[in-house]
């Protein structure tokens, strides 16, 4: 009952009334809701304010990830808004399928239609699955907003009774979330990943979507698996079949710098040099720390630490560079009076391989005064240390 109350209520949204309500919902401040909802409902039926209110909202959320251009002509349910690929992310993904010679692709678990909608507009052809009801008619709906009905088609089905074999390719975006919050473990997801290993053995193409901590053990030895950021966020993993089986990548965007493994050994450990470079998420999830450090002529400042340092600067999309002034033991007491010395009152705290929180940093050490650095608490050689610094050019 309640899925088709939902379903009527969506639907709701399509009546001129409805429309009229979302328009003059599109800037509203959620901090007024209360304020809004009751103004609202004085000249509209309490439930179409209450839909067209959280679709409101969702579209406000979802501005992030797809742009207010698309976000406000899009519909969301709140799993969609949460679980939806990153457009930026989505538009990446489709345009190496485009140049992989793709020209349909059988979306399984295609939730909201981000993805699709990516495809889409790369003039690939797509059929959209999901099981829910209410969610395969916000990705049709999608489909209409955006004027590419005519390359999506919306199926209202089990991903595993799915016939995939007429497509050139297979996407699968199994779901990540159970009521308890995110699943790690892969058999987990729905539909498990070992199912969405099999689907993909049997199309040409395929490209599974998984959480970015996957265990490298996990991915088949048929597969390529690459890693994701936007913005130096990590995004998620794809595990590609019919590329390049073995392979390892990591892909930064917007910048759509690329690195691919080299089988190297891990870099040896030495002392902290002029210059530390701290990689890219992705890289670090894609195990390719040592290509980083052997494009920098450098080492790793602790075998256990992804931090690289060199002695000279060299631009790299793939690490964010940081000048190096002072090494010191991990002491808090030291680390005040230096910031004090220095009128340092702009302190950036980052860590990697320490037990300490930034916040709790800035609140013992009070910095005040007109300059800027930046403080690592790491390990060097497996000591607690703190590296002070600041930013330095040359790298992403």
């Amino acid at each position: 009952m309640g899925r088709v109350t939902d379903l009527a209520s969506f639907a709701s949204l399509f009546t001129p009334e409805g429309q009229t309500l979302l328009a003059a919902l599109r800037d509203h401040d959620p901090a007024q809701e209360l304020a809004v909802v009751s103004r609202l409902r004085r000249d509209h039926p309490a439930e179409l304010v209450t839909a067209a209110v959280g679709q409101a909202r969702l579209r406000q959320r979802a501005v992030a990830k797809f742009g207010a251009e698309d976000a406000y002509r899009m519909y969301f349910t709140p799993n969609g808004v949460e679980q939806s690929t990153r457009a930026s992310v989505g538009t990446y993904r489709a345009g190496r399928m485009k140049a992989l010679g793709i020209r349909s692709v059988a979306d399984l678990c295609s939730g909201i239609g981000g993805d699709a909608i990516a495809l889409a507009r790369a003039g690939i052809s797509v059929l959209a699955v999901d099981r829910d009801p209410l969610t395969a008619a916000v990705a049709r709906a999608n489909a209409e907003a955006l004027g590419l009905a005519e390359l999506i088609e919306v199926r209202c089905a089990d991903v595993t009774e799915i016939d995939t074999a007429p497509y050139d390719a297979v996407f699968v975006d199994p779901a990540r979330r159970g009521g308890r919050g995110r699943i790690f473990d892969p058999e987990a997801y729905s539909p498990p990943l070992s199912w969405a290993v099999e689907a993909a053995r049997k199309a040409p193409h395929a490209a599974l979507k998984v959480a970015p901590g996957i265990p490298h053990e996990a991915v088949p030895a048929e597969a390529e698996a690459e890693w994701i950021s936007d913005g130096g966020d990590v995004k998620e993993a794809v595990l590609w079949f019919g590329t390049e089986p073995g392979a390892r990548r990591a892909t930064l965007l917007p910048s759509g710098a690329g690195l691919v493994g080299r089988g190297l050994p891990d870099p040896a450990v030495r002392p902290v040099g002029r210059y530390l470079y701290e990689p890219d998420g992705a890289v670090i999830r894609a195990h390719l720390v040592a290509e980083v450090a052997e494009e920098l002529s450098g080492g790793l400042i602790d075998e256990t630490i992804a931090y690289v340092t060199a002695d000279e600067l060299a631009p790299t999309p793939y690490a964010a560079a940081y000048e190096i002034t002072d090494e010191l033991p991990f002491n808090l007491k030291k680390l005040k009076a230096l910031l004090r010395e220095r009128e340092v009152g702009t302190l950036t705290v980052k860590k990697r391989g320490s037990a300490v929180e930034p916040e709790e940093i800035r609140r013992k050490v009070k910095p005040k005064g007109p300059n800027a650095a930046t403080v690592l608490l790491t390990r060097v050689a497996g000591a607690p240390t703190m590296l002070i610094g600041r930013p330095a050019g040359g790298g992403r």
